[in-house]
């Protein structure tokens, strides 16, 4: 129970004597407390604080002059109530920074890479013509085919593929399922790390495209004569011409 402060218990006791029906004591109390008579209420906490006795429920209930109002009924586990903000998460009703995430920015960051790197290959690329002559052929003969008559360097692959299997299987099938799962990988593989040991399933796939059809350009290139047959550069020569 709240302790009683002094000045109702002086208060009180003064009334107490007031009622006995003492006039001497009723003359002191109204000459020193000329307020107007002290409520039933505080009487009874009075007495039940000097008794320590509980309070009855109408004094319990009564409110006091200046005091704050008594918190409502507990309607939680264990009588106890519980605020909002103890119950809502911070995060969700407040308003926080955004959070760093890994992006730059279009320009700079990327097109003056862009940049540097098509100033490099123009460089390479033309000091590699200046070095390196590249002639053109003679005018074609319609009379004299050449033998062997190749496509050009990144067609052989697909040449390649024709004196193995079906035109059909050969022009189509091998070419569009490469293709699709080319396009497929993205979905497949959905993690935006840009380094290689997290992207194992992009970097085998296209690694794996790249070899096959690499190595199909160097038979092509190197391991083809006369008619197309397969030959060994080194003992019946090199018929390869850019």
């Amino acid at each position: 129970m709240a302790e009683i402060p002094d000045h109702l218990l002086k208060r009180a006791q003064e009334a107490r004597e007031r009622l006995d029906g003492g006039d001497e004591g009723a003359a002191t109390a109204t000459e020193e407390a000329p307020e107007s008579k002290i409520p039933d209420h505080l009487l009874e906490r009075t007495v039940a604080a000097k008794n320590r006795e509980p309070v009855s429920a109408s004094a319990a209930s009564a409110p006091v002059a200046g005091s704050p109002s008594p918190p409502p009924a507990g309607t939680g586990p264990g009588g106890n109530t519980q605020r909002l903000l103890t119950v809502v998460k911070s995060g969700s009703i407040q308003d926080v920074k955004l959070k760093p995430v890994d992006k730059v920015h279009v320009w700079p960051h990327l097109l003056v890479v862009e940049f540097v790197a098509a100033l490099a290959i123009t460089a390479f690329t033309t000091i590699f013509s200046i070095f390196v002559n590249a002639p053109l052929l003679e005018l074609a003969n319609f009379n004299q085919t050449p033998n062997p008559s190749k496509a050009p360097w990144y067609f052989l692959g697909l040449q390649e593929l024709l004196t193995m299997f079906h035109p059909m299987v050969a022009g189509v099938t091998i070419p569009g399922l490469a293709l699709f799962l080319l396009i497929l990988a993205p979905y497949i593989d959905k993690n935006p790390s840009n380094k290689p040991e997290d992207r194992k399933f992009a970097i085998a796939l296209m690694t794996v495209h790249l070899m096959f059809w690499g190595v199909l350009v160097m038979i092509g290139s190197f391991f083809r004569g006369p008619g197309f047959n397969f030959i060994f550069p080194w003992a019946d020569g090199l018929f390869f011409e850019l």
